[in-house]
Protein backbone atom coordinates (compact mmCIF):
# COMPACT_ATOMS: atom_id res chain seq x y z
CA UNK A 1 0.00 0.00 0.00
CA UNK A 2 1.41 3.66 -0.85
CA UNK A 3 0.68 6.70 1.44
CA UNK A 4 -2.16 8.12 0.43
CA UNK A 5 -0.33 11.84 0.75
CA UNK A 6 3.41 11.41 -0.62
CA UNK A 7 2.51 7.80 -2.45
CA UNK A 8 5.98 6.71 0.04
CA UNK A 9 5.13 2.77 1.14
CA UNK A 10 2.78 3.23 3.99
CA UNK A 11 3.33 2.20 7.77
CA UNK A 12 0.15 2.96 9.12
CA UNK A 13 -2.99 1.05 6.99
CA UNK A 14 -6.21 2.89 8.11
CA UNK A 15 -8.71 0.24 7.05
CA UNK A 16 -11.65 2.71 8.02
CA UNK A 17 -10.69 5.20 5.49
CA UNK A 18 -9.55 3.00 2.75
CA UNK A 19 -6.41 3.68 3.06
CA UNK A 20 -2.90 4.67 4.45
CA UNK A 21 -0.03 6.66 5.03
CA UNK A 22 3.82 6.97 5.96
CA UNK A 23 4.60 8.01 9.60
CA UNK A 24 5.26 11.54 8.75
CA UNK A 25 2.25 12.10 6.77
CA UNK A 26 0.00 10.17 9.43
CA UNK A 27 0.88 12.48 12.05
CA UNK A 28 0.02 15.56 9.48
CA UNK A 29 -3.05 13.27 9.30
CA UNK A 30 -3.73 12.53 12.99
CA UNK A 31 -3.53 17.08 13.73
CA UNK A 32 -5.24 18.07 10.94
CA UNK A 33 -8.11 15.41 12.05
CA UNK A 34 -7.84 17.08 15.88
CA UNK A 35 -8.45 20.33 14.20
CA UNK A 36 -11.06 19.23 11.88
CA UNK A 37 -12.94 18.19 14.99
CA UNK A 38 -12.35 21.25 16.59
CA UNK A 39 -13.56 23.58 13.86
CA UNK A 40 -16.36 21.87 12.47
CA UNK A 41 -17.92 21.42 16.03
CA UNK A 42 -17.04 25.07 16.93
CA UNK A 43 -15.33 23.81 20.08
CA UNK A 44 -12.67 26.41 20.69
CA UNK A 45 -10.47 29.21 18.97
CA UNK A 46 -6.97 30.37 20.06
CA UNK A 47 -8.14 32.76 21.96
CA UNK A 48 -9.60 30.65 24.50
CA UNK A 49 -7.94 29.21 27.12
CA UNK A 50 -8.27 25.20 27.30
CA UNK A 51 -7.87 23.41 30.82
CA UNK A 52 -7.77 19.40 29.48
CA UNK A 53 -7.97 16.57 31.83
CA UNK A 54 -4.93 14.58 32.13
CA UNK A 55 -5.45 11.66 33.42
CA UNK A 56 -1.69 9.45 32.28
CA UNK A 57 -3.44 7.80 29.51
CA UNK A 58 -2.03 7.63 25.96
CA UNK A 59 -5.29 9.86 24.84
CA UNK A 60 -5.08 12.34 27.14
CA UNK A 61 -1.01 13.00 26.82
CA UNK A 62 -1.50 12.56 22.68
CA UNK A 63 -4.14 15.00 22.85
CA UNK A 64 -1.85 17.79 25.56
CA UNK A 65 0.69 16.90 22.68
CA UNK A 66 -1.18 17.61 19.50
CA UNK A 67 -3.59 20.72 20.87
CA UNK A 68 0.46 22.61 21.81
CA UNK A 69 1.85 21.70 18.04
CA UNK A 70 -1.56 23.05 16.98
CA UNK A 71 -1.01 26.07 18.90
CA UNK A 72 -3.72 26.22 21.75
CA UNK A 73 -3.26 27.74 25.06
CA UNK A 74 -3.67 24.87 27.01
CA UNK A 75 -3.28 23.78 30.45
CA UNK A 76 -3.25 20.41 32.31
CA UNK A 77 -5.40 19.70 34.89
CA UNK A 78 -4.70 15.66 36.74
CA UNK A 79 -6.49 14.46 39.52
CA UNK A 80 -4.56 12.18 42.09
CA UNK A 81 -7.39 9.24 43.05
CA UNK A 82 -5.32 8.28 45.96
CA UNK A 83 -5.29 4.23 44.53
CA UNK A 84 -1.93 2.58 45.61
CA UNK A 85 0.56 2.39 42.90
CA UNK A 86 -1.60 3.43 40.09
CA UNK A 87 -2.36 7.01 40.79
CA UNK A 88 1.33 7.34 41.86
CA UNK A 89 2.45 5.67 38.40
CA UNK A 90 -0.11 8.04 37.09
CA UNK A 91 0.61 11.23 38.68
CA UNK A 92 4.45 11.21 38.26
CA UNK A 93 3.89 10.06 34.24
CA UNK A 94 2.08 13.29 33.99
CA UNK A 95 4.37 15.29 36.29
CA UNK A 96 7.12 14.11 33.96
CA UNK A 97 5.20 14.64 30.55
CA UNK A 98 4.30 18.18 31.18
CA UNK A 99 7.81 19.47 32.85
CA UNK A 100 9.87 17.71 29.75
CA UNK A 101 6.89 20.48 27.50
CA UNK A 102 6.76 22.98 29.38
CA UNK A 103 2.89 22.67 29.92
CA UNK A 104 1.56 24.29 33.04
CA UNK A 105 -0.20 21.70 35.23
CA UNK A 106 -2.48 21.61 38.28
CA UNK A 107 -3.50 18.48 40.72
CA UNK A 108 -6.10 17.96 42.59
CA UNK A 109 -6.26 15.06 45.36
CA UNK A 110 -9.61 13.69 46.34
CA UNK A 111 -7.67 12.44 49.85
CA UNK A 112 -7.74 16.05 50.54
CA UNK A 113 -11.93 16.49 49.98
CA UNK A 114 -12.14 13.42 51.66
CA UNK A 115 -12.95 11.14 49.22
CA UNK A 116 -9.86 8.93 48.63
CA UNK A 117 -11.14 6.42 46.17
CA UNK A 118 -10.16 3.26 48.03
CA UNK A 119 -12.17 4.70 51.04
CA UNK A 120 -15.25 5.29 48.79
CA UNK A 121 -14.97 1.62 47.23
CA UNK A 122 -15.20 0.40 50.84
CA UNK A 123 -18.17 2.28 51.50
CA UNK A 124 -20.22 2.61 48.78
CA UNK A 125 -21.63 -0.36 47.55
CA UNK A 126 -22.10 0.86 44.05
CA UNK A 127 -19.85 -0.09 40.62
CA UNK A 128 -16.65 1.98 41.55
CA UNK A 129 -15.95 2.70 38.02
CA UNK A 130 -19.63 5.03 37.76
CA UNK A 131 -18.56 7.10 41.54
CA UNK A 132 -15.30 7.48 40.30
CA UNK A 133 -16.42 8.89 37.11
CA UNK A 134 -18.76 10.87 39.10
CA UNK A 135 -15.56 12.61 41.12
CA UNK A 136 -14.03 13.32 38.72
CA UNK A 137 -16.29 15.03 36.22
CA UNK A 138 -17.35 17.07 39.56
CA UNK A 139 -13.67 17.89 40.19
CA UNK A 140 -12.82 18.70 36.46
CA UNK A 141 -15.89 21.22 36.23
CA UNK A 142 -15.90 22.48 38.99
CA UNK A 143 -12.17 23.34 38.66
CA UNK A 144 -12.89 24.94 35.54
CA UNK A 145 -15.60 27.06 36.44
CA UNK A 146 -13.56 28.53 39.71
CA UNK A 147 -10.54 29.20 38.02
CA UNK A 148 -11.92 30.91 34.70
CA UNK A 149 -10.83 28.37 32.02
CA UNK A 150 -13.14 28.69 28.65
CA UNK A 151 -13.39 25.37 27.94
CA UNK A 152 -12.56 21.99 29.83
CA UNK A 153 -12.22 19.33 27.11
CA UNK A 154 -10.83 15.76 27.79
CA UNK A 155 -9.26 13.31 25.49
CA UNK A 156 -12.75 10.94 24.65
CA UNK A 157 -11.93 8.89 21.49
CA UNK A 158 -14.32 7.64 18.76
CA UNK A 159 -13.99 4.36 20.12
CA UNK A 160 -15.29 5.48 23.83
CA UNK A 161 -18.08 8.01 22.28
CA UNK A 162 -19.24 5.23 20.32
CA UNK A 163 -19.42 2.88 23.48
CA UNK A 164 -20.74 5.32 25.61
CA UNK A 165 -23.71 5.93 22.56
CA UNK A 166 -24.85 2.43 22.24
CA UNK A 167 -24.55 1.65 26.30
CA UNK A 168 -26.93 4.92 26.27
CA UNK A 169 -28.80 3.46 23.39
CA UNK A 170 -29.57 -0.28 24.98
CA UNK A 171 -31.19 1.56 27.95
CA UNK A 172 -32.66 4.30 25.65
CA UNK A 173 -31.67 7.04 28.67
CA UNK A 174 -32.87 9.97 27.43
CA UNK A 175 -31.20 12.21 29.05
CA UNK A 176 -27.53 11.13 28.48
CA UNK A 177 -28.52 10.89 24.87
CA UNK A 178 -29.03 14.38 24.88
CA UNK A 179 -26.11 15.39 26.47
CA UNK A 180 -23.91 13.44 24.42
CA UNK A 181 -21.80 14.64 21.52
CA UNK A 182 -18.35 16.40 20.95
CA UNK A 183 -19.15 19.82 22.63
CA UNK A 184 -21.54 20.47 25.77
CA UNK A 185 -22.37 23.88 25.59
CA UNK A 186 -21.35 26.27 29.11
CA UNK A 187 -24.58 26.94 31.07
CA UNK A 188 -24.71 28.50 34.70
CA UNK A 189 -22.09 26.42 36.34
CA UNK A 190 -21.19 24.38 33.87
CA UNK A 191 -18.91 25.10 31.37
CA UNK A 192 -18.22 24.07 27.77
CA UNK A 193 -17.05 20.45 27.55
CA UNK A 194 -15.65 19.68 24.36
CA UNK A 195 -13.35 16.42 22.65
CA UNK A 196 -11.06 17.27 20.13
CA UNK A 197 -10.31 13.28 19.81
CA UNK A 198 -14.15 12.69 18.34
CA UNK A 199 -12.89 11.48 15.15
CA UNK A 200 -9.76 9.73 15.92
CA UNK A 201 -9.91 5.75 16.90
CA UNK A 202 -8.24 4.41 19.85
CA UNK A 203 -6.28 2.75 17.42
CA UNK A 204 -5.08 5.92 16.27
CA UNK A 205 -3.69 7.46 18.65
CA UNK A 206 -2.03 4.81 20.17
CA UNK A 207 0.03 5.24 16.78
CA UNK A 208 0.63 8.98 17.28
CA UNK A 209 1.74 8.11 20.77
CA UNK A 210 4.00 5.78 19.08
CA UNK A 211 5.68 7.72 16.46
CA UNK A 212 5.78 10.82 18.68
CA UNK A 213 7.57 8.34 21.47
CA UNK A 214 5.10 9.75 24.47
CA UNK A 215 5.51 7.32 27.32
CA UNK A 216 1.89 7.27 28.99
CA UNK A 217 0.66 4.36 31.51
CA UNK A 218 -0.24 1.34 30.42
CA UNK A 219 -1.22 -0.65 32.72
CA UNK A 220 -4.77 -0.33 33.84
CA UNK A 221 -6.49 0.87 36.77
CA UNK A 222 -6.84 -2.42 39.21
CA UNK A 223 -10.29 -1.04 40.39
CA UNK A 224 -11.43 -1.51 36.07
CA UNK A 225 -12.14 -5.08 36.15
CA UNK A 226 -15.31 -6.06 34.68
CA UNK A 227 -16.57 -2.96 33.56
CA UNK A 228 -19.63 -3.23 30.92
CA UNK A 229 -17.74 -0.23 28.69
CA UNK A 230 -15.18 -2.61 27.65
CA UNK A 231 -17.17 -5.32 26.64
CA UNK A 232 -18.76 -3.12 24.91
CA UNK A 233 -15.74 -1.30 22.66
CA UNK A 234 -14.96 -5.60 22.32
CA UNK A 235 -18.23 -5.54 20.16
CA UNK A 236 -17.98 -3.02 18.49
CA UNK A 237 -14.30 -3.74 17.60
CA UNK A 238 -15.41 -6.50 15.99
CA UNK A 239 -18.16 -4.47 14.32
CA UNK A 240 -15.94 -2.38 13.07
CA UNK A 241 -13.37 -5.27 12.04
CA UNK A 242 -16.35 -6.19 9.15
CA UNK A 243 -18.26 -3.21 8.40
CA UNK A 244 -14.69 -0.68 8.44
CA UNK A 245 -15.97 3.25 8.95
CA UNK A 246 -19.41 1.59 11.18
CA UNK A 247 -18.10 3.59 14.31
CA UNK A 248 -17.87 7.17 12.87
CA UNK A 249 -21.20 6.54 10.48
CA UNK A 250 -22.98 5.39 13.78
CA UNK A 251 -21.55 8.67 15.56
CA UNK A 252 -22.39 11.05 12.87
CA UNK A 253 -25.50 9.88 11.91
CA UNK A 254 -26.65 10.32 15.32
CA UNK A 255 -25.42 13.60 15.84
CA UNK A 256 -26.82 14.61 12.59
CA UNK A 257 -30.49 13.15 13.29
CA UNK A 258 -30.63 11.41 16.98
CA UNK A 259 -28.90 14.10 19.48
CA UNK A 260 -31.57 17.04 18.26
CA UNK A 261 -34.81 15.00 18.78
CA UNK A 262 -33.22 13.88 22.22
CA UNK A 263 -31.81 17.72 23.10
CA UNK A 264 -35.66 19.21 22.11
CA UNK A 265 -37.24 16.56 24.65
CA UNK A 266 -35.07 17.28 27.34
CA UNK A 267 -35.90 20.71 26.94
CA UNK A 268 -38.96 19.95 28.71
CA UNK A 269 -37.24 18.74 31.86
CA UNK A 270 -37.44 20.43 34.80
CA UNK A 271 -34.43 22.54 36.11
CA UNK A 272 -31.84 21.56 37.77
CA UNK A 273 -31.13 22.76 42.11
CA UNK A 274 -27.62 24.39 43.18
CA UNK A 275 -26.46 21.26 45.38
CA UNK A 276 -26.89 22.73 49.16
CA UNK A 277 -23.40 21.17 50.07
CA UNK A 278 -21.32 22.65 46.95
CA UNK A 279 -23.49 24.51 45.09
CA UNK A 280 -23.10 23.34 41.58
CA UNK A 281 -25.77 21.72 39.38
CA UNK A 282 -28.09 18.66 40.44
CA UNK A 283 -31.32 17.43 39.95
CA UNK A 284 -31.45 16.98 43.85
CA UNK A 285 -30.74 19.03 47.17
CA UNK A 286 -27.53 17.28 47.51
CA UNK A 287 -25.28 16.46 44.33
CA UNK A 288 -23.92 13.08 44.28
CA UNK A 289 -20.49 13.86 45.39
CA UNK A 290 -21.62 15.33 48.27
CA UNK A 291 -23.98 12.89 49.80
CA UNK A 292 -20.66 10.60 48.65
CA UNK A 293 -18.81 12.36 51.00
CA UNK A 294 -21.37 12.45 53.62
CA UNK A 295 -21.69 8.80 53.50
CA UNK A 296 -17.57 8.87 54.41
CA UNK A 297 -17.97 11.16 56.86
CA UNK A 298 -21.06 9.14 58.76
Amino acid sequence: MKCRRCKAQAQVALPSHHTGFCAPCFETYFLRQVERGIHEHRQFTREDSVLLAVSGGKDSLGLLLALKELGFKVTALHIDLAIPVSSESARSTVEAYCAAHGVELRVIETARDGLAIPDVKARVKRPICSVCGKIKRHWFNRYAYEQGFDVLATGHNLDDEVARLFANTLRWDQAYLAGQGPVNEASGRFVRKVKPLCRLTEYETAVWCFLKGIEHVLAPCPYSGGASFTGHKRLLADLEERSPGMKMQFYEHFLRSGRPAFKAQAQDAPPLNACTGCGYPTSQDVCGVCRIRERLEA
